[in-house]
């Protein structure tokens, strides 16, 4: 009868000395502009040059979009937890930032499975490439990937949000996250914590696993290429997707499929800074350092947007 229902929520954000606060700011503030400015990039000249008007790319212009709004749904307020005392989010911005979060999040993982069957594709079936990958099935598998992940994160957003909290509203994360409310919530919450276990272990590992096989069929077909220009030019399409999935789903499985301890949580809260800062920010670097034609259309995209501002 004594207890009343929270309406808002205090990120903790990252512990930190006071004299260093500054530094995290800095540091984070510098990775997360130099994700939106290479995210954005890369959208851009996927949409204006015609020449990257190819499935392949097509998926990296869908990533790129995504790691920008996944960085900017927990970063900003990130950042202004390590300025300011204030740290409130309210219930409804809370529920807000995490089904935006897992949305996000569980796209990226479908996206980055159909990217690895576009590459299985075109290096096992290039005789059929174009037929199989035809714009139309390109748009299907975008949209079916954003479909799953909108319905992934309605899932959890709905049995989190239904949930009761009443006097602890101190969230140990610098966002609001399912594990982190489930430990506040006024009751018993273990069948909230295996569902998401399963359910996030279904996808996670569901995906994972057919992105496996298809670099297993890659590599057992690039066994049979006999020219090793061949072979390297098939694995220089790959090395940077198979980079960005073992940074995705390493802090993924991490994260995810393990219980929520106070330790765990702790943990969770650092491995969190890797895949909403770091790793996107990382990103376009990976794909524009191995990319020939990432590299050249967006040198072509400042040069001309450079002798446009001369002529002016």
């Amino acid at each position: 009868m004594n207890q009343t229902f929270v309406t808002e929520f205090i990120l903790l954000g990252i512990p930190s000395l006071p004299q260093l606060q500054i530094f995290f700011f800095t540091t984070f503030l510098m990775f997360y502009l130099f994700s939106f400015a290479g995210n954005l990039s890369i959208v851009a000249v996927v949409i204006i040059d015609h020449g990257l008007h190819t499935p392949m790319y097509f998926f990296l212009g869908n990533l790129s979009f995504l790691d920008f709004f996944y960085s900017t749904t927990t970063v900003p307020k990130m950042l202004s937890g390590l300025l300011m005392e204030d740290k409130r989010i309210s219930f409804q911005g809370c529920i807000a930032q995490l089904h935006v979060f897992h949305f996000l999040g569980s796209t990226e993982a479908m996206l980055l499975m159909s990217m690895s069957y576009d590459r299985y594709t075109a290096i096992c079936n290039p005789l059929r490439y174009h037929v199989l990958m035809a714009k139309e099935a390109c748009i299907q598998l975008a949209f079916t990937s954003w479909l799953i992940g909108f319905l992934y994160s309605l899932f959890h957003t709905i049995l989190t949000s239904r949930l009761p909290f009443c006097n602890a509203n101190k969230v140990t994360h610098f966002y609001c996250d399912i594990k982190p409310l489930l430990k506040l919530a006024c009751t018993d919450t273990h069948i909230n914590e295996s569902l998401v276990t399963i359910v996030t272990g279904s996808v996670a590992v569901g995906t994972f696993i057919l992105i496996v096989i298809s670099y297993i069929f890659i590599a057992i077909h690039l066994q049979n290429i006999q020219s090793s220009q061949g072979r390297n030019k098939a694995l220089s399409t790959c090395t940077s997707h198979f980079t960005v999935v073992l940074l995705y789903y390493g802090t993924a499985f991490c994260t995810y499929l393990r219980p929520a301890t106070k330790d765990s949580l702790e943990q969770d809260r650092m491995s969190a800074i890797l895949f909403t800062v770091i790793t996107p920010a990382l990103n376009p670097l990976i794909y524009a350092l191995r990319n020939k034609e990432v590299k050249r259309a967006l040198r072509k995209l400042f040069f001309d947007s450079y002798n446009v501002k001369q002529l002016h």
